[in-house]
């Protein structure tokens, strides 16, 4: 038995940094692929609204998805679930490529941003499927004390890769338009991106996959979930991030379509300023992980609740892409690296591990039906709200700061730790994360985080309670 346990802990470890090499795989499909599928649908002369759709119904098929998924943890081993919708994620990339080599040679024309549209929508369904499945597992892997720790380096490195692959396919889409076959070159990094997840499918075949019998009575159904939310700590946590989604979302499609089509950058800048946030995440989230660790998760959530709201209000000070990066992207970068990776790890401190699977289905559902929602409103402000005093895209930008910030305000004061006691030991946070900030940016992590601390500080609302 002895023995036994010793090659579990060896199988786990190995799984453990199997794990990194696989989201750096699954890296190269984001960073090649996702971070572009908005320039595509543009280049398929989609309309603004179009684009809101695009965000909305994708991820509202991808919550329908996390449903399904979760329930069918409870039918088929956990290694067949995710093999096979990796596997099918994959393949999709390679028909997405296929509608834009059908409009260059000129096979299809209007209707090419809808049937994207839809391809997509197929994309986000395949792919989460395996979401329940693949949480539960890295719960069972991952020992609770190195959580914090493990995952940033995990999202340091799939971040790392991220940023190269989607500047590198930048570089690459900027000369192919030079050469009037800019869908071509599409073609080629979303087949980068197909090569990249066929790759994470060969490294999750490799997992270690511990034993679980999953009863089936610990099952409760979508419906049964909404009930009982507000009346527990779970429950309102999935509620507070789920209203953050709709509220970010409101903004989130359309800080893509500001920058090519109303600041006219190059796919160059487009990929410079959006990587400029990946490269502060990859900064700043080692030391978020060593916060959660140390003083819990809910304590990570708030400073990142803190920062949120003005990674969209930051955008209305200056069309300048440097000036956009040192405002807006570093707060997005800073502040959803604490606040993402505490949601995450928060969900593995609450939930036991035999409903592991169908509660992060349910989270990732809420938050996918946030999304639609935020980005369905985006759309309409969009399409149908003009006003002549403020350009539309800096209206939809305050919209989703101001809706962040209520959502912070009302909804975060509900949520209590549950790993983490608070102590009589008085530990000044600040400090802390100062200590552990790259030199560069210690006076401006300083600065913004002893306005965080001091507003948590004095708030009481704010404290966790014992």
């Amino acid at each position: 038995m002895k023995r036994d346990i010793v090659d579990d802990k060896g199988e786990k470890d190995r799984t453990m940094k199997l794990s990194i090499k696989e989201g750096s795989a699954t890296a190269v499909m984001s960073g090649a692929g996702e971070s572009y599928i908005v320039p595509y649908a543009l280049a398929l002369k989609a309309s603004n609204f179009q684009i809101g759709l695009l965000t909305s119904f994708v991820n509202l098929f991808g919550a329908g998805a996390q449903i399904i998924g979760g329930k069918l943890g409870y039918y088929f081993d956990r290694k067949k679930i995710i093999l096979v919708s990796v596997f099918m994620q994959a393949t999709m990339w390679l028909i997405i490529l296929s509608l834009g080599l059908l409009v260059w040679s000129g096979k299809i024309s209007d209707s090419a941003a809808t049937i994207l549209l839809g391809l997509y929508c197929i994309y986000a369904v395949v792919g989460n499927l395996s979401g329940p499945a693949w949480f539960s597992l890295m719960g069972d892997i991952v020992p609770e004390e190195k959580r914090g720790n493990y995952f940033s380096k995990r999202n340091k490195a799939i971040m790392s890769v991220t940023l190269v692959i989607t500047l590198a396919s930048a570089f690459f889409l900027d000369y192919m338009e030079s050469l009037n076959i800019i869908l071509f070159g599409f073609a080629i990094i979303f087949a980068t991106a197909s090569l990249g997840r066929y790759i994470s499918v060969f490294l999750l075949s490799k997992h270690y996959y511990p034993k679980r019998e999953v009863k089936k009575e610990s099952y409760f159904g979508f419906f049964q979930f909404l009930k009982k939310s507000p009346k527990n700590n779970f429950g309102k946590f999935v509620i507070y991030v789920g209203m953050m989604n709709l509220a970010t979302n409101i903004a989130a499609p359309f800080f893509a379509v500001y920058m090519l089509k109303e600041l006219h950058y190059s796919y160059t800048w487009f990929t410079i300023v959006n990587l400029s946030a990946i490269m502060f995440t990859v900064i700043s989230v080692p030391l978020w992980g060593k916060i959660g660790d140390k003083f819990g998760n809910r304590k990570l959530l708030g400073i990142g609740s803190a920062i949120v709201p003005f990674a969209s209000l930051l955008w209305l000070i200056s069309k300048n892409p440097v000036v956009i990066i040192f405002t807006a992207q570093l707060a997005a970068g800073i502040g959803w690296a604490a606040f993402n990776l505490a949601a995450s790890n928060f969900v593995y401190d609450v939930v036991t591990p035999q409903r592991r699977g169908i509660c992060v289905a349910y989270f990732n559902s809420i938050n996918g039906i946030g999304i639609f929602i935020g980005a369905i409103l985006g759309a309409l402000v969009a399409q149908f709200v003009h006003l002549d005093f403020i350009n539309v895209f800096f209206l939809i930008f305050i919209i989703s700061g101001v809706a962040r910030a209520l959502v912070v305000i009302i909804f975060l004061p509900m949520i209590k730790e549950v790993r983490i006691k608070e102590t009589k030991e008085k530990v000044n946070i600040l400090n802390y994360i100062a200590a552990g900030t790259p030199r560069p940016f210690y006076g401006m992590f300083r600065g913004v985080l002893s306005i965080m601390t001091d507003f948590i500080r004095k708030k009481k609302k704010f404290d966790i309670k014992e």
